[in-house]
């Protein structure tokens, strides 16, 4: 293909000329001047070409970058394959109109060890076809890029992930994937990126990851995204079938989002520090809603809406060192049996705060304190428990901790306010109306009991 110098330039004539009315005290309020577009007829592409544009594709992205413009394509489809971004990449396209759509190769959409990447306005079909670089899991695939930008995109059909981000930063925002083999995005190692906006509809194993090689400090955000629909293709015990999933990722905010029909969690917290999970919408989840589980140090579940699961939050595995927690403002109602077992309102268990929390319609206990001999010091005051065959279940195990239970309400138990377990069974009497003393790991004071 060629270009030359005077058709490359030709796409920012109109930039210069503006660019030449500013001066002196004008020029320094002016804004940043946008980039520059390359000439779209000097690249030799053909919107809804019956042929394959590979090369043509790659060759605009190189030129592109190399004179630090954008490339915009019109509207149409482009068929090509593997082609890989240059630092200053920055690609616009119309929006839900500019499709490349992916034929075959080692791999569909890549860049590694770049500084700076822009992907706006295009759809990238994966057409369900593989790669054959094996070591590829995304229809976008991203290596330590820390100035990364994708926004209103369509990510489609993948075999594997949508994206695959390793290493990355900056946003992914207001995009919309689908109908991907595996997880929607995979965010791996992650350093000040942000996950927002985003619909993530239709994946067979998870809608977002945010994962560490190694645990550690991540501090990526997972805000105010639609995520429905995630299967559980792959299998497994909770490692699948998740809205959002954080894996040994420390100080990750998921927040404000809309998470319904998932196989498993809503959001799914395995050695997690310090995660925060806030304000999300969860519906129509086939086991635990929330869950912060095994070697995790702290984690504020709080004012989030949870409706139709087995379990509404859990805060658990005290054995492998799970521990301090609040939970609190949280709404949880219309919980269901699970394969013959009961459900759990909120279960807790180590160094954890149970406040102000309304549990409504539990076949099982509303709050659950520890299980067996693990629990320790746990404070559970002013909610509202309605309709649960427990109000509150406590562990009474000679081994467990402490527990102070005061001030709840709690109407409707039909098997007592709240009782001593024996892991699975209710023991002894209802403690909101008879002394507790029998038991010496209990405080029961307040409790009202309708």
């Amino acid at each position: 293909m060629s270009v030359n110098r005077r058709d490359l330039l030709l796409g920012s004539l109109p930039l210069a000329a503006g660019a030449s009315l500013a001066n002196g005290e004008e020029a320094k309020a002016a804004k940043p001047l946008k980039l520059a577009s390359l000439s779209f007829s000097a690249t030799g592409l053909v919107p809804n070409a019956k042929t394959d544009q590979t090369a043509k594709l790659q060759a605009a992205i190189d030129l592109a970058a190399k004179e630090k413009m954008k490339l915009t394509l019109p509207g149409g489809l482009y068929k090509t394959g593997p082609l890989t971004l240059r630092a200053g990449t920055h690609i616009e396209g119309v929006y839900g109109e500019t499709v490349l759509q992916f034929t075959k190769g080692s791999s569909f959409v890549s860049a590694k060890n770049i500084s700076t990447i822009t992907l706006e306005h295009l759809v990238f079909d994966g057409a369900s076809r593989g790669y054959i670089d094996q070591s590829v899991d995304g229809l976008l695939s991203f290596d330590n890029i820390p100035n990364l930008l994708i926004e209103h995109c369509f990510i489609k059909d993948g075999l594997l992930n949508g994206m695959s981000l390793q290493g990355c930063g900056g946003h992914i925002h207001s995009n919309k994937i689908s109908l991907c083999g595996s997880a929607g995005i995979f965010a791996n190692d992650s350093a000040q990126l942000e996950i927002s906006h985003n619909h993530v509809t239709d994946c067979s194993n998870n809608g977002i990851l945010v994962w560490r090689s190694t645990k550690g400090t991540d501090g990526t955000i997972v805000s105010q995204n639609h995520i429905h629909r995630i299967q559980t293709k792959d299998g497994g015990t909770g490692q699948n079938g998740n809205g959002v999933n954080v894996y040994r990722a420390g100080n990750v905010i998921v927040s404000n989002n809309v998470i319904s029909d998932c196989a498993f969690s809503a959001v799914r917290g395995n050695g997690a520090d310090n995660i925060q999970i806030l304000n999300n919408s969860c519906s129509k989840l086939g086991e635990v809603a929330l869950y912060s589980e095994f070697g995790f140090e702290g984690a504020i579940i709080s004012n989030n809406m949870v409706d139709d699961a087995h379990v509404g939050i859990s805060i658990t595995n005290f054995n492998e060192g799970g521990r301090l927690a609040t939970a609190t403002g949280n709404l949880i109602r219309n919980l269901k049996k699970y394969q013959g077992n009961a459900a759990i309102g909120i279960a807790v268990e180590a160094d954890t705060m149970v406040s102000g929390n309304v549990v409504e319609n539990v076949p099982g206990q509303g709050i659950s304190l520890g299980y067996g001999k693990y629990m320790r010091q746990v404070t559970v005051n002013n909610n509202l428990v309605r309709d649960a065959e427990v109000g509150i279940g406590v562990s009474t195990h000679p081994e467990a901790g402490y527990a102070f239970i005061a001030t709840n309400m709690i109407t409707g138990a039909k098997k007592g306010a709240v009782r001593a377990m024996d892991l699975e069974k209710p023991i002894g009497p209802d403690l909101s109306k008879s002394s507790s003393e029998a038991y010496l790991n209990l405080a029961v004071y307040g409790n009202v009991s309708i």
